[in-house]
């Protein structure tokens, strides 16, 4: 397994992108309002990516039909923009992409539209907490799993679950590189973390059991048992201390 270790000129090209993609989900997530339909947001997010002289990554990426996925409620990750209005109440998974300059950004959040439940509010929160607990582990050294098993035991000792059919990866010049970065595991497994590794943490989040099911079209994600679920994900570089989030907006955005 051959992992990329970015060059500090790699780097700079990666914050770059960081930075696009960070401000395209924040750009989505201030549109989570009820009424607004998601292909809104994807007709927004795509212009915005466009107009920085970025190409959404998702867009055809392997067939995928939209620049943006944005999965409601029960669905996990991989929903597909269209007429579908947002009503109040639903948490909204956005995941984006950009590319620019030879390099992607890959992150994502989950918004509550309108006024949410307390579970959903609590669910969104764990999800996120649990991958700033993930990359606290995120150090030269360390390795690979510590950070899986540090989201694992956040998110479970919260009583929620972890997917474990889909997990995060490496991000660079490529939209999915070495290594695959799961969830959950055994810390002190997988591969020993070096600066200059660039991957994408993404806890997804169930509030009942893991398990899920890809819908009949081909790309949606669901719980098998039709509980919430949250996404939460950052494209983050391993430094000689401790990670830096690239898909971050510039201080004073």
């Amino acid at each position: 397994m051959m992992i990329p270790i970015k060059s500090a000129r790699e780097i700079s090209l990666m914050r770059r992108a960081g930075e696009i993609t960070a401000a395209a989900r924040a750009l989505a997530g201030k549109m989570v309002t009820p009424g607004v339909t998601t292909r809104e947001i994807d007709q927004a997010v795509y212009r915005f990516i466009k107009s920085k002289g970025a190409v959404p990554s998702f867009l055809h990426y392997n067939g995928y039909p939209a620049s943006v996925c944005i999965s409601v409620n029960d669905e996990v990750i991989h929903g597909i923009p269209g007429s579908r209005r947002l009503r109040e109440g639903d948490i909204v998974s956005i995941d984006v992409g950009a590319y620019i300059d030879g390099f992607h950004g890959d992150c994502a959040d989950t918004f509550p539209c309108g006024h949410v439940s307390e579970e959903a509010k609590r669910l969104i929160a764990v999800t996120r907490q649990s991958f700033y607990e993930g990359i606290a582990y995120a150090k030269p050294g360390n390795r690979l799993f510590d950070i899986s098993h540090g989201v694992q035991t956040y998110v479970e000792k919260h009583g929620y679950s972890v997917v474990r059919d889909y997990v995060g990866h490496g991000v660079g010049a490529n939209m999915h590189e070495a290594p695959e970065v799961p969830n959950f595991g055994p810390a002190g497994r997988g591969v020993r973390l070096i600066p200059g590794m660039t991957l994408a943490v993404e806890p997804m989040v169930n509030a009942g059991a893991h398990l899920v099911r890809r819908l009949r079209d081909g790309w949606t994600v669901v719980t098998k048992d039709g509980s919430l679920s949250a996404h939460y994900e950052n494209t983050i570089l391993i430094t000689e201390g401790e990670a830096e989030i690239l898909t971050r907006l510039p201080s004073g955005e």
